[in-house]
């Protein structure tokens, strides 16, 4: 019923685990040695009450067996103080019983200090000294060393169980870094592949089109063309089936660029993409029963945007617009794509139940707001950023501004 390895398993990956093993091998081996040497103690004295002690110690080890046992298990604070009093009770008895039982306060302070936070396992070695002294001086009296002994071991015991702890606790904060730069490493190799993928996409698409596509369209405009420049008919009818051959082939090579290109934007611009997008989403806000309603406008001169920022602002929008339906409960959103010269503007904004922007800059920070970090780093590989703007009951705003080439 303890957690004694629960410390532990929160490191098991780390450098440490080797420490961390040998300390708590070391509390075992203490505990069963220093029961061991009561009764043993208990016997050679062939005092009456040997047998009691056998008793209890084999009770207080079973006890402390079933704890080891069931370490693996993660139990509520009350259950851990449960196993814990019960393990007391049995060492007080023991304590009534044999003078010797008080060498087992030394690693029950450990144990204490292991098992339960340090709120609750401080007072509890406090409890645990105060035994001590009561149980050695009901039968050697009040000395100093009854009382200096224990002191001194809970004392020793209290500094170096805060002690471990605290690096306990570095270490499992150092290796939740280490997960964190792992994984993040790992999204931004699958980033760069992505990147590298729409680039290529985007060059294949680009060189088909002004090459085999203007070709094909060339050849057919020169052979209508002809077409109508012969008079002979057997000739005409050549030409014509030249001319729809190649008007099939440039209509598979269109084809071709289209699924080259992101399927959201299939018909190569993104306002469009945008405009679907939204009616998307008023599609399923009907069908969820939300009354949020979705309007997209732009404003500025149109241009042309590299496939990656195209790709990039469309998934910005879809994250927000997919937080303004889940989170928002907002009755109106409006999405705007605003071209402004050297650089590109996606703004979502809503009059929903808003949020703290702090909260959820610490929850991003922490890997639990993983849309708002995902959102912002799409942003950031194209050189661009995102702004939050939010205060509970008073809507949201997210802007994302990319730099462009200008034309």
């Amino acid at each position: 019923m303890t957690v004694i390895d629960e410390t532990d398993a929160r490191v098991a990956p780390s450098a440490l685990r080797p420490v961390f093993l040998t300390l708590r091998l070391g509390l075992h081996l203490l505990v069963v040695g220093l029961t061991l040497f009561v009764v043993v103690r208990a016997l050679l004295a062939d005092a009456p009450t040997e047998v009691s002690v056998t008793i209890l110690a084999v009770a207080f080890l079973a006890w402390y067996g079933a704890g080891v046992a069931a370490a693996h298990r993660h139990f509520p604070t009350w259950a851990r103080v449960a196993w814990l009093v019960a393990l007391l009770g049995l060492w007080v008895a023991m304590s009534f019983l044999t003078p010797d039982a008080a060498f087992l306060a030394f690693p029950l302070f450990f144990l204490e200090l292991h098992v339960l936070e340090a709120p609750i396992a401080v007072p509890l070695v406090v409890i645990t000294f105060g035994l001590s002294v009561w149980g050695t001086a009901t039968h050697l009296g009040f000395e100093v060393g009854t009382i200096l002994g224990p002191l001194i071991s809970a004392g020793v015991a209290i500094v170096i169980g805060l002690g471990y702890r605290a690096m306990s606790q570095e270490t499992s904060d150092r290796q939740a870094l280490i997960l964190d730069l792992l994984a993040t490493r790992e999204e931004l190799a699958a980033a760069s592949r992505e990147a590298g993928t729409l680039a290529e996409r985007e060059r294949l698409a680009r060189e088909i089109h002004d090459t085999v596509a203007q070709g094909l369209s060339s050849i057919q405009m020169l052979l209508h063309a002809a077409e109508r420049d012969v008079d002979d008919e057997r000739t005409r009818e050549k030409l014509r089936l030249a001319r729809e051959t190649a008007a099939e082939n440039l209509g598979e090579t269109r084809r071709f660029i289209r699924e080259l290109t992101p399927p959201s934007l299939d018909e190569q611009t993104l306002p469009a993409a945008l405009g679907r997008l939204a009616e998307a989403v008023n599609e399923q806000a009907e069908q969820s029963g939300s009354a949020t309603r979705v309007t997209f406008r732009t404003s500025g001169d149109p241009v042309m945007l590299p496939m990656a920022v195209d790709a990039t602002l469309l998934r910005i929008a879809q994250g927000s617009l997919a937080n303004v339906l889940r989170h928002a409960d907002a009755a109106r959103a409006e999405l705007t794509l605003s071209y402004l010269g050297d650089e590109v503007a996606l703004d979502v904004v809503d009059d929903g139940i808003g949020f703290d922007p702090r909260a959820a800059h610490r929850e991003e920070v922490d890997g639990i707001a993983f849309g708002l970090r995902a959102m912002r780093q799409r942003a950031e590989r194209q050189g661009g950023s995102i702004e939050i703007e939010s205060a509970p009951g008073q809507g949201t705003a997210v802007s994302a501004r990319i730099p462009v080439e200008a034309p």
